[in-house]
């Protein structure tokens, strides 16, 4: 299914069939390629835009879990060469770590591993690296725990970004 881009037009692949009788070879028209300012939007079955389902309390956790723990084998490697010796090494290390992987996979190590990603609230977009990194700030405050009424954490609510399960 051929979709209208702004370099290609119906007309363009009218003339493209009627033309084709002549061409002996076939021409590959830049117009059928994708353009880049095209959204790429995930649809179901109806034809009617398919979110991605809203990830589990449980899935969050276990993410959480998995980055403390490999933040503080990090810094008990790293840290006395790095940092002084406090437990606010892990800290840095954590917020590092999930900023940078958020930033450039949807997710720090331990969402990834629970099939976790971050997007924007409500169209589910990447979000920018200043989001991320204020959100990390935010979990870093231990604003998680903190949940709206409709159920969404506190940090997401104030990026306005929603954690969501990848399906594979």
């Amino acid at each position: 299914m051929l979709k209208e881009g702004p370099h290609c037009t119906a007309s363009d692949r009218e003339n493209l069939v009627e033309n084709s009788e002549k061409v002996v070879k076939p021409v590959l028209q830049p117009c059928f390629l994708p353009s880049a300012r095209d959204r790429v939007t995930r649809m179901n079955w109806q034809g009617e835009p398919h979110l991605l389902p809203e990830a589990t309390l449980l899935r969050r956790v276990i993410a959480l879990i998995i980055d403390w723990t490999m933040s503080r084998l990090i810094a008990s490697l790293i840290g006395p060469y790095l940092f002084f010796e406090s437990d606010f090494s892990t800290l840095i290390v954590f917020y590092l770590e999930v900023t940078l992987l958020t930033t450039l996979l949807q997710g720090s190590a331990g969402q990834r591993i629970m099939g976790v990603k971050v997007l924007s609230y409500p169209d589910q977009t990447r979000i920018s690296a200043k989001q991320v990194a204020l959100r990390t700030l935010l979990i870093c405050l231990v604003l998680p725990a903190v949940f709206t009424k409709d159920g969404r954490a506190l940090h997401d609510h104030f990026t306005n970004s929603q954690t969501v399960r990848e399906l594979y």
